[in-house]
C-alpha cells in the first residue's frame, strides 16, 4: 500500500517541481533586469513583464547627452527552449542590441538563436518608443545640400554649307607677251615719215621687203 502511494507521489512531485522551477525562472527575469552598455556607451536596462499570453520587454537607455526607451512584445513561451531558460532568451537578444549605437534602432523583429527553429510567433516585435524610427539599424542622416548645377556649354551655331566650302583660288592669268606690230604697219609708218604722199605705197612695200629679209 505504501509502495503504491509513493509511486503516485513521485510523478506529482516532479510536476510540481518543474512548474515551480519555471515560475522561479520567470520571476527571476521579471525581478532582475538585464543591464548592458551600447557601442556609444549608453547604459541600458531590459525589464521584462508578463501581460496575458504576451511578454513585454521595455528597454531604457541613458547617457550624459541623451535618454530614450522602446518596447518589444511577443510570445516567446511558444518556444520550448525559452521555457527551459527564459533569461537566456533575453540575454541572447541583448548580445545583438549592445553592438548598436542606439539600442532601440535594432531590427523590428528579433528571434534569438536558441529559438531559431521555432515559428515567428516566438520572436519579439518592436511596438513603440520614445522617438519615431525610420530605419532599422541607424538614425537618419542629413542629406547633403544639393550642389548647384553646372552650366552646360552652349552649342556652337552651325554654319551654312556654303561657308564650309573651301574658297576658290583665283586663276592665274597667263602672261601676255606684248604683241609686236606687224611689219606692214611699221613700213607704213616709216613711209609716212620719209616718203612723199604719192610714193608712200611703193615705199612701204620696199621697206616691208627689207624688214622681212
Amino acid at each position: 500500500m505504501w509502495t503504491q502511494f509513493s509511486a503516485l507521489l513521485l510523478p506529482l512531485a516532479c510536476c510540481l517541481w518543474s512548474a515551480e522551477a519555471q515560475t522561479a525562472n520567470r520571476q527571476n527575469i521579471w525581478n532582475d533586469p538585464i543591464q548592458f552598455n551600447t557601442k556609444a556607451k549608453d547604459q541600458c536596462t531590459m525589464t521584462i513583464t508578463g501581460q496575458g499570453e504576451y511578454t513585454r520587454l521595455r528597454l531604457m537607455c541613458q547617457s550624459r547627452q541623451r535618454s530614450y526607451w522602446c518596447e518589444y512584445i511577443g510570445r516567446p513561451h511558444t518556444c520550448s527552449s525559452y521555457n527551459k531558460n527564459p533569461r537566456h532568451y533575453f540575454v541572447q537578444m541583448m548580445w545583438g542590441l549592445r553592438k548598436l549605437h542606439n539600442a532601440c534602432l535594432g531590427p523590428r523583429q528579433i528571434k534569438p538563436h536558441m529559438c531559431r527553429k521555432a515559428g515567428d510567433e516566438t520572436q519579439m516585435v518592436f511596438s513603440t518608443g520614445s522617438f519615431s524610427r525610420t530605419s532599422p539599424e541607424a538614425p537618419t542622416r542629413a542629406k547633403p545640400a544639393a550642389q548647384p548645377a553646372r552650366p552646360q556649354p552652349r552649342p556652337r551655331p552651325t554654319r551654312p554649307d556654303s561657308a564650309r566650302q573651301p574658297k576658290e583660288k583665283p586663276t592665274a592669268r597667263p602672261n601676255l607677251q606684248p604683241v609686236t606690230p606687224p611689219v606692214e604697219s611699221n613700213a607704213k609708218r616709216l613711209a609716212q615719215q620719209y616718203c612723199w604722199r604719192s610714193l608712200r605705197g611703193i615705199c612701204s612695200y620696199f621697206i616691208g621687203l627689207v624688214r622681212k629679209n
